[in-house]
């Protein structure tokens, strides 16, 4: 058994995608096949992610996946028959445990990022934890986010840049935020497709997906981007959720060969 914190520092890229919530099960292998081969193709470290509930739908009649029993089977299945890491979100303590039977990265949701009980108990679980900065967060703020897992004798912490709000319905990236949450010593992440969502709006969030390849390639540029979060869908306008902003499945080969020949391979 891999220790995956130890291959997401030693590596010079990673990649966590997948759908943005649990659908089907037919629908989940098959994005799963499809970055499984992609990413060996390329040599490129994958860890799977899909969200078995949506605990921040703009509306309250909106999708919201198969719920904690139902998902996290799903999740060990996708787990077990493709041999891949597996990341899911957690919105509240008492799920951590459960959670980490299956999942091998435990992710705080960009809206929870000062929950400190969650992210205490995420800590305890010994997984390692994705702390995603909030919109409403500067840069500098997350570290002492990542202080309560760390004080949770944990220190396998990732960090994820997923823009910040600017204005109403809109996200901006200062790309020196990379540089400032990669000094405070974990490794740094860009969620590509959550930072151009456009949300709430109306009932729905928008999105601009069609400016994905440009904003992975600047964050990689900078050298302080260790890996990229990319939510992606084969027909994103049918998905259940952030149907605007995820990527298409067939657009991702395109980006990661333009990602990596920034890495020079």
């Amino acid at each position: 058994m891999i220790d995956l914190y130890k291959e997401i520092c030693r590596s010079d890229f990673f990649l966590i995608a997948g759908p943005c919530v649990i659908e089907e099960m037919e629908l989940l292998e098959e994005i799963a096949q499809n970055l499984c081969e992609e990413t060996q193709k390329r040599n490129i470290l994958l860890i799977f992610k899909s969200s078995y509930e949506k605990a921040n739908r703009t509306s309250a009649t909106s999708y919201i996946g198969p719920g904690k029993h139902d998902g996290l089977e799903m999740l060990f299945k996708i787990k077990e028959k493709f041999q891949v890491p597996i990341l899911t979100d957690i919105h509240n303590e008492y799920d951590a445990a459960d959670v980490a039977e299956v999942a091998d990265i435990l992710q705080i949701p960009a809206f929870l990022s000062r929950q400190t009980s969650l992210l205490e108990a995420a800590g305890k679980t010994g997984k390692v934890v994705n702390i995603k900065k909030g919109q409403f967060m500067a840069p500098e703020d997350i570290f002492e986010a990542a202080l309560k897992v760390k004080n949770a004798d944990n220190n396998k912490i990732l960090l994820t840049e997923r823009g910040t709000s600017f204005g109403y319905h809109n996200l901006v990236v200062d790309f020196r935020s990379f540089a400032i949450m990669e000094a405070m010593g974990f490794p740094v992440i860009y969620d590509v497709t959550h930072s151009l969502q456009q949300p709430s709006i109306g009932k729905i969030s928008g999105g601009t997906p069609q400016y994905a390849a440009m904003m992975a390639k600047a964050a990689v540029a900078t050298g302080k981007v260790k890996g990229l979060f990319i939510e992606t869908h084969p027909e994103p306008l049918k998905a259940q959720s952030d149907a605007r902003s995820m990527l298409p499945l067939a657009e991702l080969p395109s980006l990661l060969d333009k990602v990596l020949r920034i890495l020079g391979r």
